[in-house]
């Protein structure tokens, strides 16, 4: 396995969509080093710049009991993985960690992150680590076309979360190169 270098956020080469809605990635939260944390993967979310910062934004229900973690601590993390994980990525997004140890059913390893409280995951290929900056609930009398709200049959509205990019660890092929 290849070992992650920190990067820059502003050198940091992906594809977004790709990232996002076919790779996925586990959000993690709470306090690994205190062992209260959980995680879940994602397949909705964002990266750019917001308030002059580098920036990602995720989305969490209020069912999910990574909820409780997002709320009581001030830090996250999103880990991407290669295909050969996508079987984890799988069983992290359809179980709770209310019902027992996914994590460990998982096969991944969390580890200790550089900046924040947060685990990251030996075999991610990518990780960022954030400090939440704003959050917001969805307000369904906003959705301006019928299928949003399609995505939610049991008013179960995401809470948005923006955080900080402050740490970027990735395989040389997440950096960008001058040509």
């Amino acid at each position: 396995m290849m070992k992650r270098i920190e990067i820059t956020p502003d050198t940091l080469h992906l594809q977004i969509h790709r990232l996002w809605g076919e790779q996925w990635l586990l959000l993690g939260a709470g306090d690994f080093p205190g062992g209260d944390y959980n995680c879940m993967t994602v397949a909705w979310g964002s990266l750019g710049t917001m308030w002059n910062k580098p920036f990602v934004q995720v989305v969490v229900r209020p069912s999910r009991y990574t909820f409780r973690f997002m709320e009581e601590y001030d830090e996250f993390t999103l880990c991407a993985f290669g295909e050969e994980y996508r079987p984890a990525l799988q069983l992290l997004g359809s179980r709770s960690g209310r019902d027992g140890d996914k994590i460990s059913a998982s096969g991944l390893t969390p580890e200790k992150a550089r900046a924040v409280r947060a685990p990251v995951f030996r075999e991610a290929e990518l990780t960022l680590e954030c400090r939440k900056i704003y959050y917001q609930d969805l307000d369904p009398t906003h959705f301006l076309s019928p299928d949003t709200q399609e995505q939610y049959p049991k008013k179960d509205y995401h809470r948005i979360y923006f955080g900080e990019i402050l740490v970027v660890t990735a395989l040389p092929k997440y950096a960008f190169k001058e040509k």
